[in-house]
């Protein structure tokens, strides 16, 4: 067994609580080269979003430059990125981190194939006393449509920064993903279909995931997630990578990135 596998406890937590946390697997300077490139990542897709479509959705702004897609603060006059979605394409060293074992073979073991592949990969960036939160909603729904395979999606969560209440730790529903894909709230908005509606979870079996930054949280596509606006004077940002069995392209250039292993195969 390789020492980045899931172990038999992980797994088992994995299966009942829909995510597991593995704390400090990044050093501080292997953080720090990565915190660098997401402000890289940063500084060109604002570059790119002032050539790209801007258009709003329930008031908020967005920008299609190409497949990439980038989301402002709230407000439409707001210049402040919230999300980048694919980032991994924008900087060397975040498209490096695809192939990380300390990644790839614990996904192996979570999609339960030998080869993975990437299915999509996003920067959320919550800066001070600005980041807003993110209201309760599942993975799914925004994938049920462009794949085969949504149960096998998973995520890992990559803290750059500590995650701390105060500025806005991603929290998790226990157990909710054993209901699969839940129903949105229903409200009329554009985007009412990517909330899950609060009647479908218990809100009480929320745990913060109060980590370090260098930690991985591991968690189901079916898990209810959110958080809360940053508070603090510190920002919270967090890549998030989505794999797949190998093979299948991603979600929104639709070409292939297989995970390569240092030998020179794929996972």
């Amino acid at each position: 067994m390789s020492i980045f596998e899931l172990a038999a406890d992980e797994a088992s937590a994995y299966e009942s609580d829909g995510f597991v946390i593995r704390e400090n697997v990044f050093s501080s300077a292997e953080i720090a080269r990565l915190g660098e490139a997401a402000e890289r990542a940063v500084a060109l897709a604002a570059r790119l979003g002032r050539q790209g479509k801007t258009y709003t959705l329930d008031g908020n702004r967005f920008v299609d430059a190409d497949h990439l897609t980038i989301q402002y603060e709230h407000g439409p006059a707001s210049e402040t990125i919230r999300v980048i979605e694919p980032v991994h394409e924008l900087d060397a060293e975040l498209d490096a981190l695809i192939d990380d074992p300390r990644i790839v073979e614990p996904m192996c073991d979570l999609v339960g194939c030998e080869q993975v592949s990437l299915w999509t990969g996003k920067l959320n960036l919550k800066r001070p006393r600005e980041g807003s939160g993110f209201r309760w909603h599942q993975d799914s729904p925004y994938w049920i449509h462009d794949s085969s395979h949504v149960d096998r999606l998973p995520n890992v969560l990559i803290t750059l920064d500590d995650a701390t209440e105060a500025n806005g730790c991603m929290r998790i529903i226990r157990g909710s993903h054993t209901n699969g894909c839940l129903p949105g709230i229903g409200d009329g908005s554009q985007l009412e279909g990517f909330f899950t509606d609060p009647a479908c979870f218990d809100e009480t079996q929320q745990v913060p995931l109060v980590v370090a930054a260098g930690s991985l949280v591991f968690f189901h596509p079916h898990s209810v997630h959110g958080s809360q606006p940053n508070a603090s004077d510190v920002a919270r940002r967090a890549l998030i990578l989505t794999y797949q069995p190998a093979g299948f392209p991603m979600l929104k250039s639709g070409e292939l990135r297989n995970a390569v292993v240092p030998n020179g195969g794929v996972s």
